[in-house]
């Protein structure tokens, strides 16, 4: 595929997080876009204002009509979008050029010095971060996101083309269509079954990942993984390595060891421990590129963060409101060790919203364990996504096996009125499901409320 030769470019789920980058991205190289998607969202309406043609419905008649020209027109889609796809089997039937979004970053990508973030969990704040410290010590970089970074209020970055920043998704093994010069990898915990089967499968394909490296590229590895690369990790004999951690106004102060030198006294602003990890592992990356350890340590100390990684959406000393992405054991853990860490000894009501039914049936129990740390916990029903409903798989199934002293499933319209009889000091929401658009209402009467 030429992309010169490429005048339209078509998408198929085109309000996806990692779709919309590479929308933004064709447009901004003079590309004519436009677009399908499920259901209007924040996303799509940005997209929309920003003069790309989207719809609605799976319906030809609604594709504008230039984009029915084979030889001109990129069609673009996301895994996610089903084979009975109308719209779909039309370009597939005739002749157009179809490819998946993990197939056009890499083609964007491969002739640039590419960072790839790998991992189950972290990608997203660790590409954030790495794209930030990039920017700010003035590297030409193009930055593809999983998320809205609050430092760029946007999923996608063009300072340039020298650099890339891309998430390595594995989820459909996307990530072996990259061809990274540096890339990470933060964890392997079992995810996505339904399409590796078991836990072994996963690891697998992340080796595979990890020889997908342009030749001399390097691997930076989180400290005890089964790879080989250098490590980074936290008070131990890794390679990149953070000592002597305070907390200060709530900021994270430490000791940065590379292999080269020690900086003393960097400062970061998010909590949890993991994103200090994912801090680390961006910093030991940016450095690949040449920028100056004293220059990335003062970016760091000026990364604002994610929108729902750890988000504090009020905070003040009677209330805190925290949002975060969270839809694994794992980031639930990492979220509540971040909170008893910042705010100890404090009510804390958890909101949460489970993303697919495979995965709830997949990590039922550890779901249970990980959500029975919260002293309270209302539990909505489970988002599907993708996924058509599993017998016997809901939320009043994961809330029988909590074990928390307040629990409850919840309608989102019961959400507020629950929260406001509960009266938290910290209320967090976590989920990967459309419990994002219900933050800004919970925002507005919690801080009327308060």
């Amino acid at each position: 595929m030429n992309i010169e030769q490429i005048h339209r470019v078509y998408f198929i789920g085109i309000g996806g997080i990692g779709m919309s980058a590479l929308a933004r991205y064709f447009a901004f190289i003079n590309k004519t876009v436009a677009g399908y998607d499920k259901t209007e969202t924040p996303l799509t309406m940005e997209l929309s204002a920003s003069g790309i043609a989207i719809h609605y419905s799976d319906d030809m008649e609604q594709v504008p009509v230039e984009f029915k020209d084979a030889q001109h027109t990129l069609v673009v889609y996301t895994p996610a979008v089903p084979s009975s796809h109308k719209e779909y089997n039309y370009f597939l039937d005739n002749g157009f050029i179809l490819k998946k979004r993990s197939e056009v970053l890499g083609l964007i990508t491969k002739d640039s010095f590419c960072f790839a973030v790998a991992g189950t969990h972290g990608k997203t704040t660790t590409s954030c971060i790495l794209a930030h410290l990039l920017k700010e010590t003035g590297v030409s970089l193009t930055a593809f996101l999983g998320g809205i970074s609050e430092d760029f209020n946007s999923n996608f970055l063009l300072e340039g083309t020298d650099y890339s920043v891309v998430e390595a998704d594995e989820f459909d093994r996307s990530f072996l269509r990259l061809t990274p010069t540096v890339a990470c990898v933060t964890s392997m915990d079992a995810d996505h079954l339904d399409i590796y089967g078991d836990a072994t499968e996963l690891e697998k394909s992340f080796i595979d990942f990890t020889k997908r490296l342009k030749p001399g590229g390097k691997l930076f590895v989180r400290n005890g993984l089964p790879l080989d690369g250098l490590t980074y990790g936290i008070e131990d004999d890794s390679e990149y390595c953070i000592r002597n951690i305070k907390i200060e106004h709530g900021a994270y102060v430490f000791d940065l060891e590379t292999p080269e030198e020690t900086l003393k006294g960097v400062r970061f602003n998010k909590p949890g421990r993991h994103n200090l990890l994912n801090g680390l592992v961006a910093f030991a990356m940016a450095m690949q590129a040449g920028s100056p350890p004293h220059r990335l340590a003062e970016a760091l100390a000026t990364f604002k963060g994610v929108q729902r990684r750890f988000s504090y959406r009020i905070k003040n000393e009677d209330f805190v409101f925290i949002d975060d992405y969270a839809h694994h054991p794992t980031e639930i853990n990492a979220v509540f060790e971040a909170v008893s860490e910042m705010h100890p000894n404090k009510k804390v009501v958890a909101v949460f919203q489970p993303h697919l039914f495979s995965r709830t049936r997949d990590f039922a129990d550890d779901f249970a364990k990980s959500l029975s740390q919260f002293e309270n916990v209302l539990l909505l029903d489970i988002y599907p996504a993708r996924e058509e409903p599993i017998v016997g798989i809901n939320s009043q199934w994961l809330l029988d096996k909590i074990t928390s002293t307040y629990k409850k499933l919840v309608s989102k319209e019961q959400i507020i009125s629950e929260i406001k009889m509960q009266k938290p000091e910290v209320l967090v929401t976590m989920g990967a499901g459309d419990i994002g658009l219900e933050v800004l209402k919970i925002k507005n009467e919690m801080s009327y409320a308060n």
